[in-house]
């Protein structure tokens, strides 16, 4: 029942889960800044605006000594104000590459994304990582939803900030996604002229995934039960402004309520966000769940439609045994770049690839390649 459950909220129903006065001021030297600590009732006035920027280290992974970190925030083309981790190598000296780094669908910044930000930091590159629209402490109302469209814009906003940096070369700016913000980031770098270089981590492809279910076994007869069901939970959710949220428990089950039939992906899932080693309270993976019709976009509008036509270079990195490997593999036939490599990590699977546990992250290949490319 468990897998059931789970793989039928990957595949885009009502959870639709797949693991996968705070005015900004004008632009200074390349940085935005936010006049009030006051975040909460200023989001509560307008919703565009972010949650919270919490000022204390609360990250799931020690704060490093070799660079510098600040909170910091910025406008999507949509006008909500996403807000991000800016780390920068200690004494740095002149316009340095940088890579925004987003990701796992689901995830906040304080997690995955930050662990690989920090990194690449201590490497030499500006990096910031940033929480997507309607999650984490970024803006937008309702919370804890998802969308194809705007979760490819979220990139280019921190492109935007990126390219608008005093200690940035705008020249020289790459992208790295991680789980569903890998088909986010690949997605992107075909929009976004502007992206030098783009990798992945350990992909899923979320329009894929919910429309098709794992492996694509979900056949068009399934996708039209999946539609009516999200639009009859849709006739409900637009009573309370589409705030309705799907049952947690359900989302991602913690390992207390595993069984003999909860999948092995399933349970790596939850050791990680749901255990002291990866949870964060703003993580929807962790905490909380998608709302119950934050499907609806994703089961009718691919992405990677495109992909032929990338220019950029791409690193796309999995894991051996990761459930996801085909989404990457997939992904990298695809693309249409000359310049572009596959990595797949001996033994690891997908949740190896989201912390340092394993030591399977392959770094010296990330700063390989954004190296190379950044120049």
């Amino acid at each position: 029942m468990q897998r059931r459950t789970f793989l039928r909220t990957l595949a885009a129903t009502a959870a639709a889960a797949a693991l996968s006065g705070a005015a900004l001021a004008a632009p200074v030297s390349g940085a935005y800044t936010v006049n009030t600590a006051n975040y909460a009732q200023a989001h509560a006035q307008n919703p565009t605006l972010p949650v919270s920027m919490v000022a204390e280290w609360d990250k799931i992974f020690p704060k490093s000594d070799k660079v510098e970190h600040r909170k910091v925030s910025f406008k999507n083309r949509y006008g909500i104000t996403l807000v991000g981790d800016l780390y920068m190598p200690k004494n740095a000296k002149g316009k340095l590459p940088a890579i925004a780094v987003g990701g796992p669908f689901g995830a906040v910044k304080e997690q995955t994304s930050g662990i690989y930000a920090q990194e690449l930091a201590e490497r030499g590159f500006v990096t910031l990582a940033f929480d997507g629209s309607y999650t984490g402490e970024s803006g937008g109302e309702p919370r804890n939803v998802a969308s194809p469209e705007i979760n490819t814009e979220d990139f280019s906003a921190a492109v935007d900030y990126l390219a608008n940096n005093n200690a940035v070369d705008a020249d020289k700016i790459g992208i790295l996604g991680i789980c569903g913000w890998g088909g986010f980031a690949l997605n992107n770098a075909i929009m976004d002229t502007r992206v030098k270089a783009v990798a992945v981590s350990t992909m899923y492809d979320m329009p894929r995934v919910m429309a098709n279910g794992y492996n694509d076994s979900v056949d068009k007869n399934a996708r039209s039960a999946m539609r009516q069901a999200l639009n009859q939970a849709r006739t409900e959710a637009a009573k309370a402004g589409h705030t309705a949220l799907g049952n947690p428990n359900d989302h991602l089950p913690p390992p207390s309520a595993h069984n003999a039939d909860t999948p092995q992906f399933v349970r790596e899932y939850a050791d990680f966000y749901k255990t002291e080693r990866g949870f964060h309270p703003r993580s929807v993976n962790s905490n909380s769940a998608w709302t119950t019709t934050n499907a609806l976009s994703f089961i009718t509008m691919p992405i990677l439609k495109y992909a032929d036509e990338l220019q950029t270079p791409a690193l796309v990195v999995h894991g051996e045994k990761a459930h996801s490997r085909y989404f990457g593999e997939d992904a990298f036939k695809a693309l249409g770049s000359k310049n572009k490599e596959l990595v797949i990590v001996p033994g690891a699977t997908h949740v190896d690839l989201y912390d340092k546990q394993s030591g399977k992250i392959p770094f010296d290949k990330f700063e390989a390649f954004y190296q190379a490319n950044l120049q």
